[in-house]
């Protein structure tokens, strides 16, 4: 197989969790610049058939859907939608998420069960769903976003948020046992763990903090609306057949200070 090939999606039907903006939409418009054919679900589904319409420009083909992740329901009826509409799912991209930012002293359990639930139970009950098809399948890829939060400690004057970043760090972990699980299946389980990229729910984080996270980015820049793409193909597809398992770190070096 010739090395464009390898990152070729043409057929491939992928799910893209908060896929209507930030991280997700353009996750999900790399792909189907790839050739795949999009489904974006999230709890704002009016966000995800914007984004639908734009990927439908490049030529894919879409299904924007209303989904609450830690819903077993919701998440049940967009693999049973998606079956029914392409007849397969090859990729799945957990990339819906919550956050809430409060010392660890005030943290409200409320709001911790919150993050927790979207976070770790939303990408549980997603990969669940979807894992069953790709068994039947032998075949499917599983892309879980994590974040550089989940790798470690984080200085409080830029993420004072330990829900998500627990929630990350268990993420990570999850991806490296559902690799072990569903090897034998030919399932790769991966994750990119972003560092910080401007977007809504990251916009009051970098307005604060911009200062100590530049001090620590050896790049000297946040990301940009591209810099995802290109993890994520190549996570996506044949290029990454023999790797799972795997935290692909996009962070612009931060993790190696």
């Amino acid at each position: 197989m010739e090395v464009m090939e390898l990152f070729n999606l043409k057929g491939k039907t992928a799910i893209v969790t908060g896929g209507g903006r930030g991280l997700g939409a353009q996750i999900a418009e790399a792909l189907a610049e790839a050739g795949a054919n999009l489904v974006l679900c999230s709890r704002k589904v009016e966000a995800c058939r914007e984004t639908a319409e734009s990927l439908e420009k490049l030529g894919a083909e879409t299904l924007a859907m209303k989904c609450d992740i830690s819903n077993p329901e919701d998440v049940q009826h967009v693999i049973d939608e998606t079956l029914k509409t392409f007849g397969r799912i090859d990729i799945l991209v957990n990339n819906s998420g919550a956050t809430w930012g409060a010392p660890a002293a005030e943290m409200p359990l409320e709001a911790w069960k919150k993050v927790i639930d979207v976070n770790v139970t939303g990408t549980f009950l997603m990969s669940q769903a979807a894992g069953r098809v790709m068994i039947e399948q032998k075949s499917g890829k599983i892309i879980n976003i994590a974040s550089v939060a989940g790798l470690g400690g984080v200085d409080p004057r830029v993420m004072d948020t330990i829900g998500y970043n627990t929630s990350k760090g268990a993420v990570i972990t999850f991806t490296k046992d559902l690799a072990v699980k569903w090897g034998r299946y030919n399932i790769n389980v991966n994750a990119i763990a972003p560092g910080f990229f401007p977007t809504k729910m990251s916009k009051v984080i970098i307005e604060h903090g911009k200062d100590p996270i530049l001090e620590t980015t050896p790049l000297k820049r946040f990301g940009s609306d591209h810099d995802l793409k290109g993890a994520a193909l190549f996570l996506a597809s044949e290029a990454s057949s023999f790797v799972t398992g795997n935290v692909l770190v996009v962070d612009g070096g931060t993790h190696a200070m």
